[in-house]
């Protein structure tokens, strides 16, 4: 007999998952998949309720839904019994601790505050291979987890974002080689990856051009050419599906000339397999020196220099 499928409020209070985060994964991961009942309500099989179930028990040790989705029950059991491991990206220690508590309490003052001492303690550069690229995953998994409402991630992210433009703003502008467009593509609307690549790229003595975010394509080429860029630089969050992000990427190197690279970095890229010819991926903001370098030995151009 089978078994009776239940809707998203008992799915909601059996896992801990939110009803936001459910509808976002479903749109996001393809997971869970619910049917629709005769009045186009989604309810969700007992196998997906206990595929949550685990899924959200391994969220509270730091894995990332991306991880997750994809696994079979078989496996998520596996994860669940195997002792925890600790992660990078769960580390509560201030000042990531300090972050939160201040998230939770709606402390907008004293979040910028904060953000703004950490910046001064550590240095532009250190500040975000350091603190804000952890944090960005510490504050995604908790939204993610129904922890963080949406208002409360949208705060820090307006917030890192004040703090990382004064940042660059503080930097001499660059003239080195390559010079480097940075946006994102239509539907990714998130920036802080963005910002985080043109500070790092700045810091090099990179010049650097911002076009902000959900660039048309044809904009992006047509901006590329106008602004003599050597490199497309585009940031990825797993706010994108992969395939719609390939399918773009194809067309803006289509648009291109093979003068011209793309490079693609974020959190899009952790689990990607294929990636389209004349792609270059920059996995790490950390491994920007090396692209830089690597970029010279290609073009017969000295490497970007530190200002």
């Amino acid at each position: 007999m089978t078994s009776p499928e239940v809707g998203i409020s008992v799915v909601e209070r059996e896992t801990g998952l939110s009803k936001d985060t459910l509808r976002v994964w479903e749109r996001r991961y393809g997971f869970p998949d619910p049917h629709r009942d005769r009045h186009g309500e989604r309810v969700y099989s007992a196998e997906q309720v206990g595929k949550l179930r685990l899924i959200s028990r391994l969220l509270d040790r730091g894995l990332r839904p991306r991880q997750l989705v994809a696994a079979s029950i078989e496996e998520l059991r596996a994860r669940v019994a195997a002792p925890a491991q600790p992660s990078p990206a769960a580390d509560n220690s201030p000042p990531f601790e300090t972050t939160l508590k201040l998230l939770a309490a709606y402390d907008d003052a004293g979040l910028r505050s904060h953000l703004s001492l950490t910046l001064q303690r550590l240095g532009l550069l250190r500040f975000i291979l350091e603190f804000a690229a952890p944090m960005n995953v510490q504050v995604g998994d908790a939204w993610s987890r129904g922890t963080l409402a949406v208002s409360q991630e949208h705060l820090y992210s307006e917030q890192m974002q004040h703090q990382l433009r004064q940042g660059i703003g503080t930097i001499y502008p660059g003239r080195r080689t390559p010079s480097v467009l940075l946006t994102t593509l239509p539907g990714e609307a998130h920036q802080l990856g963005v910002l985080m690549a043109h500070a790092c790229l700045a810091l090099e003595g990179v010049r650097c051009i911002s076009l902000g975010v959900q660039t048309p394509i044809r904009d992006i080429a047509q901006a590329a050419h106008q602004h003599g860029a050597d490199v497309v630089a585009l940031s990825f969050s797993e706010a994108l599906r992969l395939k719609a992000a390939l399918a773009m990427l194809q067309e803006l190197r289509a648009q291109l000339p093979q003068s011209i690279e793309i490079w693609a970095g974020g959190a899009l890229w952790d689990h990607a397999q294929d990636v389209p010819p004349g792609i270059r991926l920059v996995s790490r903001l950390e491994h920007i020196p090396h692209e830089l370098a690597e970029f010279g030995q290609r073009h017969g151009a000295p490497p970007a220099a530190a200002v």
